[in-house]
């Protein structure tokens, strides 16, 4: 299988015989954007930046950051160290590690953000229903810190666990999510509650995890929301803001076309009901089970872990 005119190569494990690479990735390289890649590690090698055969710099996330910078290699390379230097200063490696948020079932409650299964894509699809938002509960259950670091770890294992299972299963590469953002019953007020959250989180997925957005749909969309968009608008890359879809509450049938019923929550139009509820079973290629281990906790609570 190849792509014709293609200065790279197909990567290995494909075995979707209709499978053809989008521009930018690898088998469909142009001669220059193939020469951008190899000069944007030579030069980051070089520098102490890049260490060839290191899993997290493979070429298809060095070319995340190239498609990011439009293939200008020295604002790929500006923007690659200045990842580099985050992760060493915010501490990604460690909360890898080590990091634990046993309040999950609790945030679950007030603020659900959570992967589940896939769309007929292949994507991971992610959900998040800022519309349930209790801003003082959910943080008498925890803080706008421990949000941070438990979403760093999500885009981790995203990365790592989550679409090398989905590639696995579509049988060719998954690079990109499914996001569904739900605003049904969203006040304005609530909304100002939590925008340097919105804002913090909107800036790690834009400078430190590139070009993983593949759909983008805002559900149940308020009539206010044209003032919240205006605001949010100037935060995001024009790229981004191409791949975003908002619709009032005729959503199912656009949400349908792009994800089975099996695979999408009964709450937006699907058949899934998973036991326990759908935005605690981490229910997924990346997790065959079906659904999270729950533990007890020490403290007699309930922790999610797999």
């Amino acid at each position: 299988m190849s792509v014709a005119a293609s200065a790279s190569a197909l990567p290995e494990g494909i075995t979707d015989p209709n499978y053809k690479p989008l521009p930018g990735r690898l088998g469909n390289l142009t001669v220059p954007q193939q020469h951008a890649l190899d000069k944007f590690k030579k030069e980051l090698a070089a520098e102490e930046y890049y260490i060839e055969g290191e899993p997290r710099m493979s070429d298809a996330t060095m070319l995340r950051f190239l498609r990011a910078r439009k293939f200008d290699v020295p604002k790929a390379k500006e923007m690659f160290i200045a990842n580099e230097k985050w992760r060493k200063e915010f501490g990604v490696d460690e909360i890898v590690k080590n990091f634990d948020f046993p309040e999950l079932p609790i945030v679950d409650k007030y603020y659900p953000q959570y992967y589940h299964k896939n769309d007929k894509d292949g994507r991971p699809v992610y959900i998040e229903r800022l519309g349930l938002l209790d801003l003082k509960a959910l943080y008498a259950a925890t803080t706008q810190e421990r949000q941070i670091k438990r979403l760093v770890l999500e885009y981790e294992k995203f990365l790592t666990d989550r679409l090398p299972a989905c590639s696995a299963a579509a049988g060719h590469p998954v690079e990109t999510s499914c996001t569904i953002l739900d605003l049904q019953n969203v006040s304005l007020s609530n909304f100002y509650r939590v925008k340097d959250y919105v804002m913090q989180a909107s800036s790690i997925g834009q400078d430190r995890y590139p070009e993983c957005m593949g759909k983008f749909y805002i559900i149940n969309a308020p009539f206010m929301f044209s003032g919240v968009w205006a605001m949010i608008k100037p935060w995001l890359d024009p790229v981004t803001v191409a791949k975003i879809d908002i619709i009032g509450s005729g959503y199912k049938d656009k949400l349908l076309a792009q994800i089975d019923a099996e695979n999408l929550p009964k709450e937006f139009g699907g058949t899934c009901s998973c036991p326990g509820g759908c935005s605690l079973s981490d229910a997924g290629p990346w997790n065959p089970a079906g659904g999270s281990k729950v533990m007890e906790s020490e403290s007699g609570g309930k922790v999610l872990s797999g």
